[in-house]
């Protein structure tokens, strides 16, 4: 049983309207019982939420107020979660809805978003279960439309007129190319918000997409674009304008190589930041991923690079001068 419940949620205001850059202050119970049972544990968490109005805590690692996380017998009756908040960031905390635990809660609350508000049923905010976000393309209107199955709101990204783009999806995002105006446009399934790129326009990129991350090459400005759905932001990495690196995608995370340079460029979907490892001048390693990690085999100094997802760091190791190694990737459970 991990020592804690991860929770992500957008904060709203009693208007509805995200409450963003901005502390809010959450109070959590579980209930024995019924919806109205005792508390065996509840604890507060003071967030501060970015610019869409998210923000994230592990329940179980707040600031105790009263019981022993650890402790709770989950197998014995059934739970609920109370959940208050104050937007302000005070302690006026108002109820924002209580519900039960249907499932085990690590596994209930992994990887789910909600919006909370004074106003609002957490059993709403609380998705037990995958959902699905729709999109299509009116042609004629030159709108793309987002129905966002969780909040219930209708988005729209305009385009030109004389662009004719494609829709992709992924994990409940989408994404498309104006190629006229020389923008890549991407649906933010968690805040259901567009956010654009802007790319050199005698480039002509193609956006690829894997678990939410999107990334496409400005091969004029010899610059990499990636969209990370988890923060709202875009990123990008120059490369050497000799360089013609091809992109490669492991879950959230990209790898490419600047053959030029040199170097091995890793983006993490879980930091936002760039990572890079430089190889001999002679080499001409080839990259290879698995669940995120990356590898590549420096042939001159004879070593082995392995970038770890877990840590985003680079780590190396000898090998003698005469081996030949391949390396094997086993993936854990």
């Amino acid at each position: 049983m991990p020592q804690g419940i991860s929770y992500q949620a957008i904060a709203l205001n009693t208007n509805g309207n995200p409450v963003v850059s901005s502390n809010v202050r959450l109070r959590l119970s579980v209930l024995d019982a019924s919806s109205s049972g005792s508390v065996l544990y509840s604890e507060t968490h003071l967030k501060t939420t970015n610019a869409q109005g998210l923000f994230n805590l592990v329940i179980g690692q707040g600031t105790v107020v009263s019981g022993v996380f650890n402790t709770i017998n989950w197998a014995l009756n059934t739970k609920f979660l109370k959940v208050e908040m104050d937007a302000t960031g005070g302690t006026t905390y108002v109820l924002v809805g209580t519900t039960q635990l249907l499932s085990v809660p690590y596994a209930l609350f992994a990887n789910t978003v909600g919006s909370l508000a004074g106003n609002s049923s957490i059993n709403d905010d609380i998705i037990n279960n995958k959902t699905s976000n729709f999109a299509f393309n009116d042609t004629i209107a030159n709108i793309v439309y987002v129905f966002n199955t969780t909040s219930g709101i209708w988005s729209s990204q305009s385009y030109n007129i004389s662009a004719n783009p494609t829709l992709f999806n992924s994990n409940g995002n989408f994404s498309f190319d104006d190629t006229i105006d020389n923008k890549v446009y991407i649906y933010n399934g968690k805040t259901g918000i567009w956010s654009s790129q802007a790319y050199n326009i005698s480039a002509n990129p193609t956006t690829q997409q894997s678990n939410g991350t999107f990334i496409f090459d400005d091969t004029v400005a010899n610059k990499m674009y990636v969209y990370n759905v988890n923060t709202g932001t875009w990123s990008s990495q120059l490369y050497n304008i000799s360089a013609n690196p091809t992109i490669l995608i492991s879950n959230i995370n990209v790898g490419f190589d600047d053959t030029i340079d040199n170097k091995i460029y890793i983006y993490s979907g879980k930091t936002g930041n760039w990572y890079s490892q430089t190889y001999n001048i002679s080499a001409n390693p080839t990259l290879q991923q698995s669940n995120g990690n990356f590898t590549f085999n420096d042939t001159i100094d004879n070593k082995m690079y392995i970038y770890s997802a877990s840590t985003n760091v680079w780590s190396s190791q000898s090998y003698n001068i005469s081996a030949n190694p391949t390396i094997i990737i086993s993936n854990t459970n």
